[in-house]
């Protein structure tokens, strides 16, 4: 073999090692999103992302809701685990921290924050550091279906209080159809009558006492009070037939297809509820509405105070640097703009909610931006184990086998063990 041969041979070596070396670096990014749309626009970033960074490749993957949350914490020990996974912050995150398993993006982040909405980027902080990307906020607030609503004579503009709620739950059920879906299996989606109806009964400062274990902490006027007007519907039977046995999929796909008057549910469910109906259609925007969770009478919380998510994503620990910049591209105003255009989020990057087409995520938009106290989901923001007792606990409520004082008390005994 002659010297250019062997040159040749050489170059060609170099150029292969550095090809495969280039070509190694792969994010794996784990999401929960069932949105068949939503999800496209994902994969398309996720392909400009690449583009613009050759032989980084961004692998996706999904789990159902329900078996993530099951299986993140074996996921999380893995040698093998994601490099990105969904978070809802609060305490699960603070948990998740505390194990060793998410990575300190402070550095990364900095000077990027500042082009997100401050208050989704405290979300993802703790001890003052930042180990999460936000991406979007919801509320939590009744969507109802126009048709049957109006079939049943409940006009909804006028339902501000409790009592006015339950006298229109009667007045639905009279007429022939079910006043409420709700997915009772999952439980979750029961937590939010009990831990809504305490935002409206104590306010921000009903949950900061009880989390001092003052006043009684969770066994509070409070949580008991809120857990008897919980029971007050629950008497009146407005859930669909087999509700307890219904995941939260079933109860939106249903609510979609026409089954129910309304759902207590995330705004994000304006979307689902069509990705989940038989027909894939669902409820078109002239055929659904959204109301405020109802006003407690004597209560401590504001009128505009709201409860909800801010979701986002964290990076596991040791994963490659080119996890942190896929999210932040992924979170850049561009994206987040063309989300919020296609209605799919109320976006966290500064000047992007401007794209919200949708005069009902609009009003979401609207109702997040004059809320000064916005609690996040119970069942994420006081951590797993307390989290899951509040769900058991609003679903053991609903089945009649636990009444609102023990519930109460079950929840403290569980925050006083962890705290």
């Amino acid at each position: 073999m002659n010297r250019l041969t062997r040159l040749m041979f050489a170059a060609a070596a170099v150029a292969l090692s550095a090809g495969a070396a280039a070509a190694q670096t792969t994010v794996k990014w784990l999401h929960i999103e069932v949105n068949p749309q939503q999800v496209k626009i994902w994969e398309e970033v996720a392909r400009a992302f690449e583009a613009k960074n050759p032989g980084v490749k961004v692998e996706m993957q999904f789990l159902e809701n329900e078996a993530y949350k099951a299986k993140a914490p074996t996921l999380l020990q893995s040698k093998d685990r994601p490099h990105i996974i969904y978070s809802w912050a609060g305490g699960v995150l603070q948990s998740q921290v505390e194990a060793g398993v998410i990575e300190d993006i402070t550095e990364p982040m900095k000077g990027y924050v500042d082009t997100l909405t401050p208050a989704a980027v405290d979300a993802f902080k703790v001890n003052g550091r930042n180990y999460g990307i936000p991406i979007a906020m919801s509320q939590v607030g009744f969507m109802y279906n126009k048709e049957l609503m109006a079939k049943a004579g409940v006009d909804p503009s006028k339902i501000k209080t409790w009592d006015d709620f339950l006298g229109a739950v009667k007045t639905i059920k009279a007429a022939g159809i079910t006043p409420i879906i709700a997915g009772g299996a999952d439980k979750w989606p029961l937590h939010f009558y009990w831990t809504m109806l305490a935002v409206r009964v104590g306010g921000k400062a009903g949950i900061e006492q009880a989390m001092k274990g003052e006043n009684g902490g969770f066994e509070s006027d409070v949580y008991v009070k809120s857990g008897e007007l919980y029971k007050q519907l629950v008497d009146l039977q407005p859930f669909q037939n087999g509700f307890l046995g219904a995941k939260n999929p079933q109860a939106v796909g249903a609510f979609g297809d026409g089954k129910g008057a309304m759902i207590l549910a995330i705004s994000s469910f304006y979307h689902t509820q069509k990705a989940l109906a038989a027909d894939k259609v669902g409820l078109t925007d002239d055929k659904v509405g959204w109301f405020e969770f109802p006003q407690v009478p004597g209560g401590k919380g504001d009128a505009n105070d709201t409860l909800g998510g801010i979701t986002g994503w964290l990076v596991t620990k040791g994963s490659p640097k080119e996890a942190v910049e896929f999210l932040k591209f992924f979170v850049s105003k561009d994206v987040q703009s063309r989300l919020a255009a296609g209605n799919y989020i109320i976006p966290v990057s500064k000047g992007a909610e401007e794209g919200i087409v949708s005069p009902f995520m609009k009003n979401i938009a609207a109702n997040l931006a004059k809320s000064k106290y916005h609690q996040n989901f119970y069942d994420q923001a006081l951590g797993p184990n307390v989290g899951r007792v509040i769900n058991d606990a609003s679903a053991e409520i609903a089945g009649g086998s636990m009444t609102p004082k023990q519930a109460a008390k079950a929840v403290n005994d569980a925050w006083k063990q962890g705290n």
